[in-house]
C-alpha cells in the first residue's frame, strides 16, 4: 500500500502542519492539469489556506488544486551567460 502524500493532499498536509505561503501549481479541474506543461503555466501561486473545498492564494484567488513545486534561482550557466 502506498501511503505517500503528493499534489493537493501534500499541499493540505503541509498547510495543517503551519506551513507558510506554499509555491503551488494550480488548476480548478485536477492535480495533473496544474502540472501539465509547466514550461508554458502561469499558473502558480503562493497557497496560505485551505478551507471549504478550495485552497487560497495571496491574492485571494481560490483554485480547487493546489501541487506543490519547489523554484530555484537560476545560474549564469543553466541560462548560457
Amino acid at each position: 500500500m502506498n501511503n505517500k502524500l503528493t499534489g493537493s493532499d501534500l499541499t493540505r498536509a503541509m498547510l495543517n502542519r503551519g506551513d507558510k505561503e506554499i509555491w503551488c501549481a494550480v488548476a480548478d479541474t485536477s492535480d495533473k492539469e496544474a502540472m501539465s506543461d509547466q514550461v508554458n503555466n502561469d499558473f502558480t501561486a503562493r497557497i496560505v489556506s485551505f478551507d471549504n473545498g478550495s485552497f487560497l492564494c495571496t491574492s485571494g484567488t481560490e483554485w480547487l488544486f493546489a501541487v506543490p513545486i519547489k523554484i530555484v534561482e537560476l545560474t549564469q550557466v543553466e541560462v548560457g551567460l
